[in-house]
């Protein structure tokens, strides 16, 4: 069962949340996410998160559920909804820009929940980013720039195959290296790493 999010970042163009939403099975907005979704003519199913964002009118055709715990953000609350609804993948927009901290706290929060879906992709205007797992193995389009960050503080083992600059059992840490804009010179792009969370950027 496939989940579509909407937050209150930045949203790409309309074309891409249309395509994601055409085999979806529920479209959840989390708080401020429900204004985005309506400036480009979507309704989403279910409004979730604390609200402080978004004022209940009476007038909504979705469902809408005030959760006021402040111990998780509404990106959380929207993918807890996603789980109980029995989702085993998402892709979530608007969970990067504007506010950094809110950024690095969604980022957070996709670690947090990968464990408990098949995937979970964040998509925006400039790149799909998504954590991985070894060994990784994908077709990408040759020229396709590809960056891969150390998520909580170092990566270890990392071997890859098909990337313009390759890496041999390296690591990868925050604060010391980072594999920014790398490229693909392969159609098959292979990842393999022994130790950590490693998030994949996929440039558009």
């Amino acid at each position: 069962m496939k989940a579509v999010i909407i937050c209150d970042g930045d949203i790409p163009e309309k074309a891409k949340i249309e395509r994601a939403l055409s085999d979806a099975d529920i479209f959840i907005a989390a708080d401020g996410g429900v204004l985005r979704a309506r400036e480009l003519g979507f309704q989403p199913d279910i409004i979730i998160g604390d609200l402080d964002s978004y004022s209940i009118t009476g007038q909504e055709k979705a469902d809408v559920i005030k959760d006021e715990d402040q111990e998780t953000n509404d990106l959380e609350k929207a993918l807890s909804f996603a789980l109980k609804k029995s989702a085993n993948s998402a892709i979530v927009f608007g969970a990067t820009g504007k506010r950094l901290d809110h950024t690095l706290k969604n980022l957070s929060v996709l670690l947090q929940f990968d464990s408990r879906f098949d995937s979970i992709t964040f998509l925006d205007d400039y790149a799909e980013l998504s954590v991985i797992h070894s060994p990784f193995k994908e077709s990408f389009e040759i020229g396709t720039i590809i960056s891969l960050f150390p998520l909580s503080g170092k990566v270890e083992g990392i071997s890859t195959d098909g990337l313009k600059y390759p890496l041999n059992n390296e690591a990868l840490e925050n604060g010391v290296r980072d594999g920014s804009s790398n490229e693909a010179v392969e159609e098959t792009v292979e990842i393999k790493f022994k130790k950590g969370d490693l998030l994949l950027l996929t440039h558009h």
